[in-house]
């Protein structure tokens, strides 16, 4: 059986098949192994990371009493589903995601993408999403955010949410998430609008979608870099979250999308975000191009942040971000919150 493997020397990742990724990723969720030396190198990390499962499990047993306003807790959004799986070039099949969205709830986490509505041509691995969520069974107490780019997607989304609501007693869903960005050049190639064109389009969608009693969380993607126009400027990005959080959204996210955030880089951003909005409505996701991303993390941990984004293996790219490899491992992220003594979940 071929595996995944993730080289750490160029932090990409090779994906055979849905069924060898699927066994890679149950050794991250659920297998408490021996790390034998002859083991792969991905092994060794998966079987380290299974047994923090069992501290995910405990912190998640709790889980409606942690707060993520406690200065020792630290909550994950685990992106593997979504963002992980949507640069793969092998179609991974319903079934796979379904059973990898089960073990990921399982191992504790409580808010999980699972899937978003967006082009089918413009992002394949996607098409699958409407019957991932017919299919899946949400556990209680964890969220399933889908990605939504416009009114369009929304629409169809909540048409999938009314039907799986009459068949199951119960909206698989209740959150969505909006994106866009703080460069023109990389919404135009994501998107083909620009930043401001993008705003007009998402207030109609978080409006729409608060009428109808979801939550909205935003995205920013290229923080730090844009692969088209290289270093954004810290102002720019607060512009574009506050308009995000001004139109409705309860949490923005800000994506280091190329991978070249540093101490440095992610302090200046910090300090400028900061200025406008607090840190509990501040969430950061780090792709991991030059093996920053946990540091990163780590950084942006002492100025209050507490919600941290993460995809299982390192999973991710972006599919318009040349060079862009995955996001900061799930694994290793709890590794190192457990060893600095935050709590996670």
């Amino acid at each position: 059986m071929s595996r995944l493997i993730r080289h750490r020397s160029c932090s990409k990742l090779s994906l055979p098949s849905s069924k060898s990724y699927l066994n890679q990723t149950r050794n991250v969720t659920t297998t408490y192994g021996s790390s034998s030396s002859r083991r792969s190198s991905l092994q060794k990390r998966t079987n380290i990371t299974s047994s923090y499962s069992r501290r995910f499990t405990s912190v998640s047993s709790n889980r409606y009493a942690s707060s993520v306003a406690s200065q020792r807790f630290v909550k994950i959004v685990e992106c593997g589903v979504r963002d992980g799986l949507q640069n793969e070039p092998s179609i991974v099949d319903v079934e796979t995601k379904v059973q990898l969205l089960e073990r990921l709830a399982e191992a504790g986490l409580t808010a999980i993408e699972s899937g978003a509505m967006v082009s089918k041509k413009g992002v394949p691995q996607m098409a699958t999403t409407p019957e991932v969520l017919q299919t899946m069974k949400p556990w209680q107490g964890v969220s399933y955010p889908v990605l939504v780019p416009n009114v369009k997607g929304l629409e169809n989304l909540l048409q999938i949410i009314q039907a799986s609501s009459v068949a199951k007693g119960t909206p698989v869903v209740n959150e969505i998430a909006v994106f866009t960005a703080a460069s023109d050049s990389f919404n135009k190639a994501n998107t083909n609008k620009n930043v401001a064109e993008s705003l007009v389009e998402l207030e109609k969608v978080v409006k729409k979608a608060t009428e109808n009693g979801m939550r909205v969380r935003g995205y920013v993607s290229t923080v730090i870099t844009c692969p088209f126009e290289g270093l954004i400027d810290p102002k720019r990005v607060t512009e574009v979250a506050k308009a995000l959080l001004d139109m409705g959204c309860y949490e923005i996210s800000l994506g280091d999308t190329v991978g070249t955030g540093t101490n440095a880089s992610v302090r200046r951003l910090l300090e400028e975000v900061l200025k406008v909005l607090p840190a509990d409505k501040i969430a950061v996701r780090n792709h991991d191009t030059y093996g920053m991303a946990v540091a990163n993390v780590m950084t942006a941990l002492e100025y209050g942040i507490r919600t941290v984004d993460s995809s299982v293996a390192g999973l991710g790219g972006c599919p318009f971000s040349p060079g862009a490899t995955g996001n900061v491992a799930t694994e290793d992220l709890v590794h190192a919150l457990h060893g600095a003594g935050y709590e996670t979940g």
